[in-house]
């Protein structure tokens, strides 16, 4: 996590178990499409805490590149689109589907430019006090309205669903994204993707409510 690497990997090793419950207990493929978002969760926080033990012990400096570059290819390229198109696969009503379909589009685009940005622009994480600060100098990346695009797809897609539980997790993220901005603004990409890390656990409960409605069918 943003704080220590015993947090990181302990988060990851937490997320872990709760993703192979859910995938375990998903019924159909989007369902568990959907279930892996702890798993993905736990790899990108398992980076984290290898890109900790890179910046604090010389041993470990040979995975600093791959580690940091990891965890923002998750941070900022899979989650825009992954997101809602897990949600969307769990969609059944089509205009709902069309909506997160358009949300979907979004992502991808944003996933597309931060990616080609990665390959062209110097990315680098630092400890800064107790937190990892990632400098990710792209072209706009400082306007007010570089967020917006991929604020949307993350964080809009769980309101559009007609699935239960699914507005709370959106809640539950939108919450976390207020709280890291006021509380740890220098910080935004490390601790939100924690705190949306360690919501994940909705995903497991969202996955049991699906399994029960469809064991009452």
């Amino acid at each position: 996590m943003c704080f220590s690497p015993s947090a990181s990997f302990g988060a990851s090793g937490v997320l872990l178990a709760i993703g192979t419950i859910s995938v375990i207990k998903a019924q159909t493929t989007p369902q568990r499409i959907f279930a892996f978002i702890p798993l993905i969760f736990s790899v990108q926080q398992f980076f984290e805490g290898l890109l900790w033990l890179a910046l604090l012990y010389p041993v470990y400096a040979h995975w600093e590149r791959t580690a940091t570059y990891t965890f923002l290819v998750f941070a900022q390229v899979v989650w825009p689109v992954f997101l809602p198109f897990a949600i969307m696969l769990l969609e059944k009503e089509q205009v709902r589907k069309n909506i997160l379909m358009l949300f979907l589009g979004v992502g991808i685009a944003v996933g597309g430019y931060l990616a080609y940005c990665m390959l062209n622009y110097n990315v680098t994480g630092i400890i800064d006090g107790h937190h990892i600060r990632y400098d990710v100098d792209f072209p706009g990346s400082n306007q007010w309205y570089s967020g917006i695009f991929y604020f949307i797809p993350t964080a809009i897609s769980p309101f559009i669903s007609s699935v239960k539980r699914m507005k709370l997790f959106g809640l539950l993220i939108i919450l976390s994204y207020i709280v890291t901005r006021v509380f740890y603004h220098y910080y935004v990409i490390s601790v939100w993707c924690y705190f949306g890390a360690i919501l994940s656990i909705v995903v497991l409960f969202i996955i049991m409510q699906l399994r029960k409605e469809q064991i009452k069918m």
